[in-house]
């Protein structure tokens, strides 16, 4: 009785392919493939390990500072909310710029302050007693500067504009690495490696299943993390919001009809503001001789248009400033802001996720989802699981070239032989390049340096073979 060798039959079938009509189609998505991954799947690792521990910023945030973040409940009532910033304003002599109200019974107030340096601190203050339990570097949105560190490594914007960049050319990446990828996995009558593993962990034929099964199950949610992670990029996010906006498919322009407004975004007044909102400009108070209303009174109004718990104040920057509540809950319809005018209480702007257009719920909602927010702890754990699968089809994706590739080669596939394949994939590449231009321009590059210098120039081709 005999038995087959599951590599032998893996290299049969690799040969069937080639000989059929789409085998030159075939061959050439596979060289796309592996060229985007050999360029993004280290920036995927990046991503998927620092989007992992991202996803629990709150536990985390809850374990490392409970100290300053939680009080003992008590059935007395809380101080003023003017009080509280004043203890917070003494204990560090600084300028508050923002107030975070309790958003519980056992939780404490928080005091965002500006020092004479120009540092900008967070205040814990027991709303009960008064009393400051200790302060730390502000992390804005993200709840400390831990997270707030790890936000910015995720997207590489610790580094600077450039890096940025690049993990916006890689959200691009993924989408074509996920549909090609999907593309190579499908069965075309094979029975294993489609939802099995075949071979021993030691052959590369159990990677190379190991990778392309991983991403047939996973390959939907990762398309969805890239397609939702890119509105967050400082060039396609800018302007799909810009043009959002325009369209109306964001907040309607009627919001903006009737009010004064400054010309300062609102990213760069408020504490975190939406995505839909986040270039457009703050509402401006009209100066009219009057003091300005007191917190306290800021405070009721808020309470009494019924935004959620956990909003942020933020203060007034100058005299055409506002006070504003935001509030961006875990499940996204609660998000709201309102702006008031800082002298009169008169409300210029209140609106929230039920008052978008299409496309800016959609945007909002993925971000919510991608952030793992919307569905509790489901959500956190469907979003770590992706990015587990993201690590584990990179690794075996890493293992699986270091075996096949030829001693001292990189192992490139090989060029299709029908060249009219090529009038397909430049289409494809066209679209991609209109719709993400960042990743648009890396496909070109990768494609001229592959035709002008791997494929003419000896040492490179021989190298790359």
């Amino acid at each position: 009785m005999s038995t087959q060798n599951p590599e032998r039959t893996a290299v049969a079938a690799s040969a069937a392919e080639d000989a059929t009509s789409d085998g030159s189609l075939y061959r050439a998505i596979w060289r796309w493939h592996f060229y985007a991954g050999l360029l993004v799947l280290p920036f995927m690792v990046w991503l998927a390990l620092t989007g992992g521990v991202y996803l629990f910023k709150d536990e985390i945030n809850g374990l490392l500072y409970s100290d300053y973040r939680t009080v003992a409940p008590s059935d007395q009532a809380t101080r003023p909310p003017s009080e509280i910033v004043a203890s917070a304003e003494d204990a560090l002599g600084a300028r508050a710029i923002a107030y975070i109200p309790p958003m519980a019974p056992d939780r404490s107030a928080q005091v965002r302050v500006e020092t004479a340096e120009g540092e900008r601190r967070v205040v814990y203050v027991d709303p009960y007693s008064g009393s400051v339990l200790g302060d730390l570097e502000d992390g804005k949105f993200a709840g400390s500067s831990l997270m707030l560190l790890m936000r910015k490594l995720h997207s590489l914007a610790y580094f600077g504009e450039t890096p940025s960049r690049i993990i916006e050319a890689v959200g691009g990446f993924a989408l074509v690495l996920v549909v090609t990828g999907l593309y190579l996995w499908w069965p075309r009558g094979r029975s294993g490696g489609v939802v099995t593993l075949r071979g021993k962990p030691g052959r590369r034929l159990f990677w190379r299943d190991l990778h392309a099964v991983s991403g047939a199950f996973a390959g939907v949610l990762i398309f969805f993390l890239a397609i939702s992670g890119l509105p967050w990029s400082g060039f396609w996010g800018n302007n799909v919001n810009e043009y959002a906006n325009q369209a109306g498919w964001g907040y309607p322009s009627g919001y903006w009809e009737n009010i004064p407004v400054s010309t300062v975004p609102m990213k760069e007044a408020m504490t975190e503001t939406s995505w839909s909102l986040e270039n457009r400009p703050m509402p401006a108070s009209t100066p009219s001789g009057a003091e300005t209303i007191g917190l306290d009174q800021v405070v009721a109004i808020f309470t009494e248009k019924g935004i959620a718990p956990g909003y942020v104040i933020d203060f007034p920057g100058d005299e055409t400033g506002v006070f504003t509540a935001s509030v961006y809950p875990d499940e996204i319809a609660g998000e709201r802001i309102i702006h008031l005018d800082q002298y009169s209480g008169e409300v210029l702007f209140d609106a929230g996720f039920a008052d978008l257009g299409a496309v800016g719920q959609a945007i909002e909602w993925g971000i919510s989802v991608h952030m793992g927010q919307e569905f509790g702890l489901a959500n956190q754990l469907l979003m770590l699981a992706t990015c587990l699968a993201i690590i584990v089809m990179s690794v075996a994706a890493a293992v699986m070239w270091w075996k096949r590739r030829p001693q001292g080669r990189l192992g490139v596939p090989p060029y299709p032989e029908n060249k009219r394949v090529y009038v397909a994939l430049w289409s494809i590449a066209i679209v991609v390049g209109l719709l993400f231009p960042i990743t648009g321009l890396a496909i070109a590059t990768m494609v001229a340096l592959d035709l002008l210098l791997i494929r003419w120039v000896p040492p490179l081709r021989r190298a790359f073979a």
